[in-house]
This record gives C-alpha cells, sequence and structure tokens, in this order.
C-alpha cells in the first residue's frame, strides 16, 4: 500500500497565467503574425498546453476549409444548374 503514497505525474507542465493567456490572444487578433505564430507554437511551444491547444486549433481550421470548400462546391453547382436551367447560358 505504501507503494502508492509517493506517486505523482512526472511532466506536469507549469500553468499558463492570465497574463499570457491574454498575450497569446491579442498576438492571435493581429492578421498573418497569428497565423505564424499559431505554427510556431503548435510545433515548438514549451509549455505542452499551448502546444496542444494550437494543434487541436489547426485540426479544427482544417476540418473548417474542408466543409467550406464542399458548401461552395454545393451552392456553386445549384446556382450554376439554376442559371442553365433558366436558359441564360444558351
Amino acid at each position: 500500500m505504501s507503494d502508492f503514497q509517493n506517486h505523482s505525474p512526472s511532466n506536469n507542465a507549469p500553468t499558463m497565467s492570465i497574463k499570457d493567456w491574454l498575450i497569446t490572444f491579442v498576438i492571435m487578433m493581429i492578421p498573418i503574425v497569428n497565423l505564424v505564430m499559431m505554427i510556431i507554437w503548435a510545433i515548438k511551444a514549451e509549455n505542452p498546453n499551448k502546444r496542444n491547444y494550437f494543434i487541436a486549433t489547426w485540426i479544427m481550421f482544417a476540418i473548417m476549409m474542408v466543409l467550406y470548400i464542399i458548401l461552395f462546391m454545393v451552392f456553386g453547382s445549384a446556382l450554376i444548374g439554376a442559371a442553365v436551367g433558366s436558359g441564360q447560358f444558351n
């Protein structure tokens, strides 16, 4: 029973302060810089919490881009089909 008393996780990540998160979010509001910093933080962030957050952000970004492309293809083909059906492109 004593073997379980002194065990703790070995790689505790330091907690990011509110100031660190506010700085991060302010940087995310700057166009172009936000994309560059997202790549840097997803690859090289020392804090695993920040790194995992930006990896998840890139995954969600990729999913949304795929959905937008599908959406534009569906509505684009519907608009072209409606235009051809109305006789505008004869």
